[in-house]
């Protein structure tokens, strides 16, 4: 069930993204809820949120593979009934997977969620953050019932 929701990122990011490359242009953009959110295609070219454009692209394809290596080798590690921390690698691995593939096919990142305060980001950047989300919120939570018996 936990690689479901993985691969429905991963599938859904791509399949959204063929779609959206067929029909609008770079840059064009479509509100959905007019100066809140809107659909926009954007080619990243850099990493998250557009820094370090220009670089090569060898450098993202490397951390990209270095991090879907260490979460595997993570998730692999990890006990099955850690589910929830489960569920965040396979996110992690799910949206670095995603963007990897838009590197490999095309060069760069689709990206087409716009919400006008914040760089435009794409569903595998999403499974991205719900992941890592998870991981601070559950550390959190940790730390907190620590020093609460401490």
């Amino acid at each position: 069930m936990l690689i479901a929701a993985g691969l429905f990122f991963l599938i859904a990011d791509q399949v959204v993204k063929l779609f959206i490359t067929s029909r609008l242009s770079p840059s064009e953009t479509i509100p959905v809820i007019e100066n809140i959110f809107h659909i926009t295609l954007v080619f990243n070219n850099g990493c998250a949120f557009g820094l370090f454009k220009g670089q090569p692209n060898v450098i993202f394809f490397a951390i990209s593979i270095s991090a879907v290596i260490f979460l595997t080798f993570f998730l692999i590690r990890l006990h099955k009934n850690l589910i929830i921390y489960r569920l965040a690698a396979i996110l992690m691995i799910a949206g670095a997977l995603s963007n990897l593939i838009d590197r490999l096919r095309v060069g760069y990142v689709i990206d087409f969620l716009d919400f006008r305060i914040w760089p435009v980001f794409n569903l595998g950047d999403t499974a991205i953050t719900i992941g890592v989300s998870i991981f601070i919120v559950r550390i959190l939570m940790k730390s907190k019932a620590k020093r609460s018996i401490s």
